[in-house]
């Protein structure tokens, strides 16, 4: 059962009743791939430098593509970790207030996943029903329930289990794009400081990122289960995947209603 992006886009979205299109990341790599992204997408443009959370805004609120480039991309956080900029003394001092002290700081900022300098020349984001060849990285904005069935779809889908992910002081919607790119893994992280306190979220949401070589195992799963029962994990049946009611509790329970039959009928 193979489905399109635009397929996969409209799966997720509704099943898993998604606050957001989940958003295709492409890191391109060579002067051909960006020609060839090009000619083969309508896109847009960052007037002013902007960061990578408000190039995805785009991309997951109004379903637009944006083709960002280093001239183009404001964080430092970013830039750093697309290998656009070296760490320098400006980012150490950013991130001071996380830790106990200069030396902590700077091993810390060096643990953080980077591509290597030069390795990417753009960086492509767009809805996934948008995409016209494998993203990198699919990257969901979601609530912590909808996380969990996109963690458990994984698991089954690629037999893993447990399932580990990376947790960074700041860095989360790019560097957690960068691991689960580098290392062809699922990450789940929440919302860095700059990612919330800068408007670039609304609802605190956690990040989860597939990468683009296993979304489609991760959509058919969800298909599947979908078609046998419904989208819920936590309660079989239930359309409704976030629902956190006791599947087991006696006293939150319906029934269809009675018409009272010695009342005038209307």
């Amino acid at each position: 059962m193979a489905l399109s992006y635009a397929e996969m886009d409209a799966l997720l979205y509704e099943e898993l009743r998604l606050y957001h299109h989940p958003i295709a990341v492409t890191f391109l790599r060579t002067p051909e791939e960006v020609e060839d992204y090009k000619k083969n997408n309508e896109f847009l443009e960052p007037v002013k430098p902007l960061t990578f959370c408000q190039w995805e805004i785009a991309a997951r609120m109004q379903g637009k593509n944006v083709l960002g480039t280093a001239a183009k991309l404001a964080c430092s956080s970013a830039r750093i970790g697309f290998g656009w900029q070296e760490l320098d003394e400006q980012e150490i001092a950013s991130h001071l207030k996380y830790c106990r002290d200069r030396e902590q700081t700077i091993r810390f900022l060096k643990s953080k996943p980077r591509l290597p300098s030069g390795s990417v020349l753009a960086v492509a984001v767009g809805p996934l029903g948008k995409a016209v060849g494998q993203p990198s990285v699919v990257h969901m904005y979601c609530d912590s329930m909808q996380a969990y069935h996109l963690a458990a779809d994984y698991m089954a889908a690629t037999d893993i289990h447990p399932l580990p992910t990376q947790l960074m002081m700041s860095s989360s919607a790019c560097g957690g794009s960068i691991w689960s790119w580098q290392n062809t893994a699922f990450n789940f992280c929440t919302p860095c400081s700059g990612s919330y306190n800068a408007g670039k979220t609304e609802r605190g949401e956690s990040n989860v990122f597939i990468p683009g070589s296993r979304i489609m195992a991760v959509a058919e799963r969800l298909a599947t289960r979908v078609r046998e029962s419904s989208a819920s994990i936590t309660r079989p049946g239930d359309c409704f995947p976030g629902s956190d009611i006791c599947k087991n509790c006696p006293l939150i329970i319906f029934k269809k209603g009675k018409s009272c039959t010695s009342c005038p009928q209307k």
